[in-house]
């Protein structure tokens, strides 16, 4: 055997020892996996059993880093076109990330918000798995997280569970913790419009007479039937927002189904006219003597800011409560258990309480109440919310609409 050949088979020896290392023309070339892609980078070496250990000690060291996220292309290959692409991307696990974002996304927003961002993003990290590196991900990961999300859980849900990933990846992508695309793969899903099911007038009426069992039921349904107050609304009322004199509600805050109080949900107060029945119902239940003292309140304006309020409630489990231990305000939840009842004892079809807002809505539409009013009242920022959810109740083709409108501009 020539010098030679005994040279080369000695080389391949030394390969065969040595996985992830090739010949590529006359130098080495290093071979390894890395965020599910193969990588090949020639080290410009001749082929000798020098450079064939030193390019495994290179690959060792680069498979080393990578398992404890700490690898940077350019660091081990800095000539590569490679380096310069992943300059900016750093290999972090998904919990860890999750843990720095979540302070940093709280100064942003209430702390009952938080709750419900951060059970949304804990969800979602567990699915796609905590201890993966952010940089290895893919949209079809994402892709797959929705088909997830969505088989067993209602379609608003998933879509709010989407934003918020969709908020987390984008400081992931700013960051440079995951390639870009990722925030974009988490479309949300399309949802069906649910048309306003509002009270029919008798539906109503059973709901007073044969529903309601206290003259505090019957009035918390009227009031909330002719004002059109959000459930969380209504459950805040105090008796000082009550004007009797000019027949005004001062809509001043909004309490959550934690008990926590806000400004309403567009962020701002307003002041409802009162109709006659829902002043009636504001007399009633301000001669309802419950004995509760004024209470100081601390409304959230946002994450920062509060301001003190001392106010006495309006409605109060207290007073029909059988328990010694129960709460001085109705929240949501609470009051949702009472309507329910309420529904129930008047045998009529089951709806959520909001649809007495929509009732309120609706009902002003088909007495053609003017568009701009309806909206102040309700506490839109314009009328087209009622035009867009409302559209059937108003009666845009009335055969009487052309004459109406030319009376008034012949006037």
């Amino acid at each position: 055997m020539s010098s030679t050949t005994q040279a080369k088979a000695s080389l391949e020896a030394e390969l065969a020892k040595h996985p992830g290392i090739e010949i590529h023309g006359n130098s080495i070339r290093v071979v390894f996996m890395w965020r599910r892609r193969r990588y090949r980078e020639t080290l410009g070496l001749p082929l000798t059993k020098a450079n064939i250990k030193h390019a495994a000690l290179l690959r060792a060291a680069v498979l080393h880093d990578i398992k404890i996220g700490t690898f940077d292309y350019g660091r081990h290959f800095p000539n590569s076109r490679n380096a310069t692409n992943f300059s900016n991307t750093k290999d972090e696990r998904l919990h860890a990330l999750l843990e720095r974002y979540k302070p940093l996304k709280a100064v942003d927003i209430t702390t009952e918000t938080q709750s419900r961002y951060f059970a949304a993003l804990d969800i979602c990290v567990d699915l796609l798995g905590g201890n993966r590196l952010g940089s290895i991900l893919l949209p079809e990961d994402i892709q797959k997280l929705r088909v997830e999300l969505i088989a067993g859980r209602a379609t608003s849900t998933t879509n709010h569970y989407l934003a918020t990933l969709a908020g987390f990846l984008n400081w992931c992508e700013s960051n440079g913790y995951c390639r870009k695309g990722l925030a974009e793969a988490c479309t949300r899903f399309t949802m069906t419009d649910r048309d306003p099911d509002p009270l029919t007038k008798s539906e109503f009426e059973a709901l007073l007479d044969k529903g309601c069992l206290h003259p505090m039921d019957h009035a918390a349904i009227t009031l909330a039937v002719y004002t059109g107050l959000r459930p969380g609304e209504l459950c805040a009322l105090a008796r000082e927002d009550v004007d009797m004199a000019n027949g005004l509600i001062h809509v001043n805050r909004s309490i959550t189904s934690s008990g926590t109080f806000k400004l309403p949900k567009t962020g701002k107060k307003r002041t409802v006219m009162l109709f006659p029945p829902a002043l009636e119902a504001c007399r009633v239940l301000l001669g309802i003597k419950h004995g509760i003292a004024p209470q100081k309140l601390a409304i959230e304006l946002n994450r920062h800011e509060s301001v003190q309020e001392t106010v006495t409630p309006l409605l109060t489990p207290l007073v029909q409560a059988r328990r010694k231990q129960i709460n001085t305000w109705f929240v949501p939840t609470a009051w949702n258990t009472k309507w329910h009842n309420i529904q129930r004892r008047a045998k009529i079809r089951p709806r959520r309480p909001y649809q007495t807002r929509h009732t309120y809505a609706c009902w002003c539409l088909v007495a053609r109440g003017n568009l701009a009013f309806i909206a102040k009242q309700m506490g839109h920022k314009d009328f087209t919310m009622l035009v867009q959810v409302y559209a059937k109740w108003m009666d845009d083709e009335s055969p009487n609409e052309l004459s109406s409108i030319w009376a008034g501009m012949s006037r």
